[in-house]
C-alpha cells in the first residue's frame, strides 16, 4: 500500500497545527497518517454519527422515520425529513422557512430536533443514548459529545476509521436496508445551498449524510463518484465513502474550513483513489 502511504503525506504540509488521515476498506485501515489518535473538535461532521444513533432508534422502534418533526410549527414534516434537511426548518434558529420537500435548507436546529425526538421516546439523554447505540458498540473510545448532536461531537480519526468500516462492512449496528436507505438520496431533485459551496441543483441528501450526486464545486474529487457520501465540518474535517471505489477515507484538522481544504481536500481525494 505505499502508493496509498505516499498519498497521505499530502497532510503533512496542510497549513493546520495537527492533521491525522486513514483511507478504510471493507477489512481495515489501509493506510494513516498523523496522529491516529489525537481528539479534535468535529463540527459538522458530528451530524452523520448522530443520524446513526437516530436510526439505531428507528430499528429498535423508539422512534419512526415517518414520526411528525413538530406539527406546530413545521405540518407535514417528519423525523425523515429533518435528517435529510428537507424539512423547511430554518439553519439555525427554530423557524418555519419553507413548506417540507420542497428546498434542501442546512439545518442544525433540524438534527437537534431530531436528537430530542430519540432523547424522549428513549427517557434519556441524546449523549448517553449516542453513548450505547454507536459508540460502545463500535468500540470508539475516544469519541465523546459535550453539546449539540449538530456540531459538538469530539473524535479520533482511529474511532471515526471503525464508523467508515462499519459501513462497509457491516457487523449488526444497523440492518442492509436502513444502510440503504442512508446513503440513497432522500426527495431527489431539492436545491439548495451546500455551506462553504454555494448553491446546488440538486442538493443531495441521504439520511443523515452528504450525497456528492452532481455537485460542484465540492469537497471530494474529481475522481469520486456520484455515490460518493459523508460529510465535513468547519472545524477542518471531513470523511467520505465512494461505494464504487469500495474505499473510505477520513481526514482531521483543527484549522477552521476555508481556502486551505477547498484545495487540499479534492487533492487528497484525488491522489487517494490514483493510488489504487
Amino acid at each position: 500500500m505505499s502508493g496509498l502511504d505516499d498519498a497521505l503525506r499530502a497532510v503533512d504540509d496542510w497549513p493546520v497545527p495537527h492533521a491525522a488521515a486513514a483511507v478504510v476498506g471493507p477489512s481495515g485501515v489501509l493506510a494513516s497518517r498523523g496522529p491516529q489518535e489525537h481528539a479534535f473538535p468535529l463540527a459538522s461532521v458530528t451530524k452523520p454519527l448522530a443520524a446513526l444513533a437516530v436510526l439505531v432508534a428507528v430499528e429498535e422502534e423508539a422512534v419512526a422515520l415517518d414520526d411528525p418533526a413538530d406539527e406546530q410549527l413545521l405540518p407535514g414534516a417528519t423525523l425523515r425529513h429533518l435528517l435529510t434537511h428537507a424539512s423547511g426548518l430554518a439553519p439555525q434558529r427554530a423557524l418555519r422557512s419553507f413548506p417540507p420537500a420542497t428546498r434542501r435548507v442546512y439545518s442544525n436546529v433540524g438534527i437537534e430536533r431530531a436528537a430530542e425526538l430519540v432523547a424522549t421516546a428513549a427517557g434519556m439523554p441524546f449523549t448517553r443514548y449516542l453513548d450505547e447505540a454507536v459508540l460502545r458498540p463500535l468500540r470508539m473510545t475516544g469519541t465523546s459529545l459535550p453539546g449539540s448532536p449538530a456540531r459538538d461531537g469530539v473524535s479520533t480519526v482511529a474511532d471515526l476509521a471503525l464508523v467508515l468500516q462499519e459501513l462497509q462492512a457491516p457487523t449488526g449496528l444497523l440492518a442492509p436496508a436502513t444502510l440503504k436507505d442512508l446513503r440513497t438520496v432522500q426527495y431527489p431533485g431539492l436545491r439548495g445551498v451546500l455551506p462553504g459551496y454555494g448553491g446546488q441543483t440538486p442538493n443531495d441528501w441521504g439520511l443523515g449524510f452528504e450525497i456528492r450526486g452532481t455537485k460542484s464545486p465540492h469537497w471530494t474529487g474529481a475522481a469520486n463518484s456520484a455515490a460518493t457520501y459523508g460529510h465535513f465540518g468547519q472545524s477542518g474535517t471531513m470523511f467520505w465513502i465512494d461505494s464504487e471505489a469500495g474505499v473510505g477515507l477520513v481526514a482531521l484538522a483543527d484549522e477552521n474550513f476555508g481556502d486551505w481544504a477547498r484545495t487540499a481536500w479534492p487533492q487528497l481525494s484525488d491522489a487517494v483513489l490514483r493510488a489504487l
